[in-house]
């Protein structure tokens, strides 16, 4: 079986387990025959006691375990204790049901002999032999209700750890049909859409320009927006048919989304501070990290009528953060800002939605992170910051939580900015 961690509970149990089957063996080991005095009786004492004692190691190393009590229980029962081997009984259980069941066999084995070697060396007389013979097929008939006593738990802890994994599986197996389902509703409905959206706009950019007429703003910007929402849908789309094939965006591909804005009109710099760390970021991290760059830069290019836009990518000991600035016309109590008195510094969304922060607030509070997002003061220039902090776990097994289900993640503040 696996290595398993232990709880504090679970060790004082070990221990209670251990003192009480040490304690038994005492009492019964003086209360029935045994040595009058001498070194046989304070070594047979001894030995009675550290058998039961053992035990409290039983789930962390149950051969050791095994080993110790097998010799104990020879010793005492050499130094002329007569008490069932209860220590090594449950040394047995516990062995089997590690899964070490040959190990336990030959270990038993070897004990019976022992004990009927030791019993013939020890004593005199053919009706001491037939004692030891009869005391012989007691032991073994004990020996054996342990061995199949540790052999059904270990069965059925085997069979609960099979259903779980088929469970687990199921799971996994119904979230992957879910996936499909969910990528053939898209591309049904949301495909068509879109490229009617990027054809249509495109073919007016196309007309204007032969009639030598200058083209909207806003039509360029539908243009754009329609083939940045194709190649964001087309992404998705191989993204829930195959997570293997289509590597979601992560910190890499932050300079490719900062010139897709800069293309835009928008002048958007990136900056990186601080050390890299050796080993990759997570994928979930980068990921959140590249949408909240998204959803800033696309609200600064939609509502703050900003010229300029900075992201600055910062790498911490522990921690990744993400800050997005403009030079907008957003200021603390405007009709973009939060409103007054408001204890959140968010914004106020303006067509009553603010789907961009919710998304952007639900992956980072996912992975255990804080996010805040409001106008400045005009003492510092106005405009509007968005400022994520998310932990960088350290190199090792330890991983980045997986996002949390949307019936538990941590509600926004009710006066956020539509992005």
């Amino acid at each position: 079986m696996n290595e398993r961690r232990f709880a504090v509970p679970a060790v004082v149990a070990d221990w209670t387990v251990a003192v009480a089957v040490a304690a038994l063996l005492l009492t019964t080991g003086l209360s029935g025959q045994h040595p009058s005095g001498g070194a046989e009786l304070w070594g047979g004492g001894v030995l009675l006691a550290g058998a039961g004692l053992a035990l409290a190691a039983r789930r962390r190393s149950p051969r050791l375990v095994l080993a110790v009590t097998a010799a104990c229980t020879a010793g005492y029962l050499a130094a002329g204790f007569e008490v069932l081997s209860v220590a090594y009984l449950v040394a047995v259980y516990a062995a089997v049901r590690a899964g070490h069941r040959a190990v336990t066999v030959a270990a038993s084995l070897g004990l019976v002999a022992v004990l009927h070697a030791t019993a013939l060396l020890v004593h005199d007389g053919s009706a001491r032999e037939v004692l030891a013979q009869a005391r012989g097929t007691l032991e073994l008939a004990w020996l054996v209700a342990a061995f199949a006593a540790g052999e059904a738990v270990r069965q059925a802890e085997r069979r609960a750890d099979e259903a779980e994994r088929t469970r687990e599986e199921t799971a996994r197996r119904r979230a992957d049909e879910e996936r499909l389902r969910i990528a053939r509703e898209l591309h049904d409905s949301l495909t068509h859409q879109i490229s009617v959206i990027k054809v249509q706009s495109e073919v007016a950019v196309h007309v204007a320009r032969r009639r030598g007429e200058q083209v909207p703003e806003a039509l360029l910007a539908i243009q754009e927006a329609g083939r940045e929402a194709s190649r964001e849908l087309r992404a998705t789309l191989e993204a829930l048919r195959d997570d293997d094939t289509a590597p979601p965006p992560g910190l890499d591909d932050l300079p490719e989304l900062v010139k897709r804005f800069q293309v835009t009109g928008l002048a958007t710099e990136l900056t990186v501070e601080g050390d890299p760390p050796a080993a990759p970021v997570p994928a979930a991290v980068g990921r959140t990290a590249y949408r909240i760059v998204q959803e800033a830069l696309t609200n600064v290019a939609r509502h703050a009528d900003a010229a300029t836009a900075t992201v600055r990518i910062e790498h911490g000991p522990h921690t990744l953060t993400i800050r997005v600035d403009d030079d907008g016309k957003a200021t603390p109590g405007s009709k973009t800002g939060s409103k007054p008195g408001s204890k959140t510094g968010s914004k106020e969304p303006s067509d009553g939605h603010g789907l961009g922060l919710l998304g952007m607030r639900e992956r980072v509070t996912a992975l255990g992170g804080t996010l805040h997002a409001a106008p400045r003061g005009t003492a510092d220039g106005g405009g509007f910051t968005v400022r994520a902090e998310l932990p960088v776990p350290a190199p090792g097994p330890a991983s980045v939580p997986e996002p949390a289900p949307a019936s538990s993640r941590t509600p926004p503040p009710p006066h956020e900015r539509s992005l």
